[in-house]
């Protein structure tokens, strides 16, 4: 049950009776020292990524100019349209905040003051909510324990350079302070009248703040429930309905999502969970890479390595503060329940996603507030079993070495942010402005890092990753076979005339599309990583060099080509995500945890997709004849330890089949006949299996395609 803290009661503990009303302004200064520390911080680190530029704002991340292209966009009225033209896509991980960019595109802030404003605004916003977390600590706990965190966040490096960076970090984290103030605010009537419409923006502004603000929702019930007897039940129903306003702007997201893309799932989340970024789904692997993630992101929360996310062992005095907070203390117990399990709900999100641990946290950044109110209460909890004259001391001095820490990784922070910022400078805005001078304008170009190209270059721009351009993710994840089919399928006049991108990671590797002729060899211009990286070898970009490549698409539809025994009936292009798709393809690995990722190979004047197997395969075959003698033409590299193979047709044994590689070739051609008594229907299952499916040593091969006539 939420009960309202007693000022009485609580002056003689706190010294601050006044500061623990909810709703009442105290009038101290303190958070106008905070918000100010903020201001000035967040200032310092726009003149260091001036400095770093040559005058020049540039922002630290590719993916800022994603952001900016969608809010150019829908300025231009082209609503969530990444490029004018092309269909409505979801690459914007923040639909509020594009919004936020497009209306001030849309009154005039345009050019290089666009960048400029996003900083700005994010600055702003993170000021505001320094200054509101000392608030919210005010209010819940006591007047100190608000003022140190509010000045623990406002010197924050971490969150400092997601707040300046241009990204939604910065009204990220002053959505998540001003909807838990609100709650706090209207908890005690149990009427929650602005909660639930600053849940909506939270919950519009990133997915996991989706997450916390479901949570909170779930927060109001409880307070709503114990009210009841003083509300009654047509009152109370009404008040239940306003409060799942949050959810309601979830769920018309992916709504939207589904009737514009075609798909509920966001481009971002389909390139980024580790549900989704692989062929298959395993979950053990799963399991595996997400508590991977989750112990890094622990090993970072306490302090103790390079990253100086907050100050040492700071997630231990958390937890601290939680049990504190919740089993300890009564007051506000319900908030502190789902502040706590909101903070868990979110971090366990995050550790899903493949850049879980990419760009210093970005997702976790806006709640800092939360975490660094719970250490700071941590500690506040353990100063009430030092003797009473020595709790102040003890207090002040603890938290004082915490901000001695913070202070200390500042300076850091800010080279960061400047060696960053010039890090893209060296890359993608470099590279974007080249293309605008060096490739003709009606040109469409691929790009691995999209944002700073599409911002700038004014192409007609291709996101080989799949953030911006529909249906690319799910091609990207299964490997370069099934990225070159995705390319090729599109329209002849959009093929990519020329490709920018890297080797590694994220995404597949350009090298097989050099190999087979679908690239150059050599790069038309190279754009090497020339900034120095930090004391560890590191730079903000996934590469140390980014190239610019022509295409050759002469050979596009060369691999469906095979000459096959009388009437083709059915080809199934394995590599091909909608030709498996059609035919329910489905690679059988012997290993749980292998990937049959998808590969490109050439062989003369044929390049053609496949995937690598180990076990074996099946699909569907479809426009047959029944009673007729099916033969299925393969393309196949056949590893020689394992030729041979069992055939099934809708479960029935069709005997064995051969396939004796051939030396030096990146594929061969087998045939294989199924007895007409067999093929029933027009449909036939097709299993193609090991002779001994759990025994080792297994068929190993590369499966390009089957053609299957009669």
């Amino acid at each position: 049950m939420v009960e309202v803290l007693n000022s009485r009661a609580l002056a003689h503990e706190t010294g601050t009776a006044r500061t623990v009303l909810p709703g009442r302004v105290h009038r101290d200064g303190y958070a106008w020292l905070v918000g100010g520390v903020a201001l000035v911080l967040g200032a310092l680190f726009i003149v260091v990524d001036l400095s770093y530029n040559q005058g020049k704002l540039i922002a630290p991340l590719d993916d800022v100019y994603i952001h900016l292209q969608y809010g150019r966009q829908i300025g231009l009225g082209e609503f969530f349209r990444f490029e004018t033209g092309d269909p409505v896509s979801s690459g914007a991980s923040s639909v509020l905040y594009a919004l936020v960019l497009g209306a001030a595109y849309a009154i005039g802030i345009q050019g290089s003051w666009f960048l400029a404003f996003a900083m700005a605004f994010g600055v702003l916003c993170f000021a505001l909510s320094a200054a509101l977390t000392y608030r919210l600590g005010a209010v819940l706990v006591a007047r100190s324990v608000g003022l140190w965190t509010g000045l623990l966040l406002a010197v924050s490096g971490e969150l400092l350079w997601g707040a300046t960076s241009g990204m939604e970090v910065g009204l990220a984290t002053l959505l998540v302070v001003s909807t838990l103030l609100a709650m706090v605010r209207e908890a005690p009537s149990g009427r929650f009248r602005f909660t639930p419409v600053l849940a909506v923006l939270l919950a519009l502004v990133r997915p996991e703040g989706l997450i916390f603000a479901i949570v909170l929702m779930l927060a109001s019930w409880w307070t709503l429930w114990t009210h009841r007897r003083g509300t009654g039940v047509p009152r109370s129903l009404l008040r239940w309905a306003w409060t799942l306003l949050p959810v309601l702007a979830g769920v018309a997201q992916l709504v939207f999502y589904r009737i514009a893309t075609g798909t509920a799932s966001a481009n971002g989340i389909q390139a980024k969970s580790l549900l989704r970024d692989r062929p298959l789904f395993y979950l053990g692997d799963f399991t595996d890479r997400a508590i991977s993630n989750l112990r890094t992101v622990g090993d970072i929360f306490l302090g103790f390595n390079d990253q100086d996310f907050a100050f040492p062992g700071a997630v231990l005095f958390c937890c601290v503060g939680v049990i504190y907070l919740v089993f300890v203390r009564r007051a506000w117990r319900t908030v502190f329940g789902a502040m706590a399990v909101g903070l868990v709900a979110v971090t366990l999100s995050i550790a899903t996603l493949n850049t879980a641990l990419t760009h210093y946290l970005r997702y976790n950044q806006p709640f800092l507030p939360v975490f660094l109110l719970f250490a700071v209460a941590g500690v506040y909890g353990l100063t009430r079993v030092v003797p009473h004259n020595a709790r102040r001391f003890a207090l002040h001095g603890g938290l004082a070495v915490a901000l001695v820490f913070s202070l200390a990784a500042l300076p850091t922070w800010a080279v960061r942010f400047g060696r960053d910022s010039s890090s893209i400078r060296d890359s993608d805005v470099s590279v974007a402005l080249w293309l605008t001078t060096n490739v003709p304008a009606n040109a469409t170009v691929a790009v691995k890092d999209v944002g700073a190209v599409a911002y700038f270059s004014e192409h007609h721009v291709v996101d080989l990753i799949g953030l911006g351009t529909n249906g690319f993710a799910e091609a990207a994840n299964n490997g370069a076979g099934s990225l070159y089919e995705k390319l090729r399928h599109l329209p002849a006049a959009q093929r990519p005339a020329y490709v920018v991108g890297y080797d590694t990671v994220p995404g597949p590797s350009l090298e097989q599309l050099r190999q087979a002729g679908v690239l150059e060899d050599e790069p038309v211009q190279e754009f090497k990583a020339q900034t120095p990286p930090d004391v560890y070898g590191r730079l903000i970009i996934p590469f140390r060099e980014l190239d610019v490549y022509k295409a050759d698409w002469s050979l596009a539809d060369s691999g469906d080509e095979q000459a096959v025994p009388g009437q083709l009936r059915d080809y199934v292009n394995v590599g091909d995500l909608d030709s498996e798709q059609a035919h329910s393809y489905v690679p059988k690995m012997a290993q749980v945890g292998m990937q049959p990722f998808s590969v490109l190979d050439r062989i003369g004047r044929t390049v053609d997709s496949g995937r690598n197997i180990l076990g074996g395969e099946e699909f569907t075959a479809r426009n047959l004849v029944p009673g007729k003698g099916l033969t299925i033409t393969s393309r196949t590299e056949m590893d020689k330890v394992v030729p041979d193979m069992q055939v099934l047709v809708d479960g029935k044994p069709a005997g064995t089949w051969v396939r004796t590689p051939v030396k030096g070739a990146a594929w061969a051609t087998y045939t294989y006949t199924i007895p007409g008594n067999l093929i029933t229907g027009s449909s036939a299952r097709i299993q193609i299996q090991p002779p001994r499916p759990l025994l080792n040593p297994y068929p190993v091969y590369t499966s390009f395609g089957y053609w299957l006539s009669q």
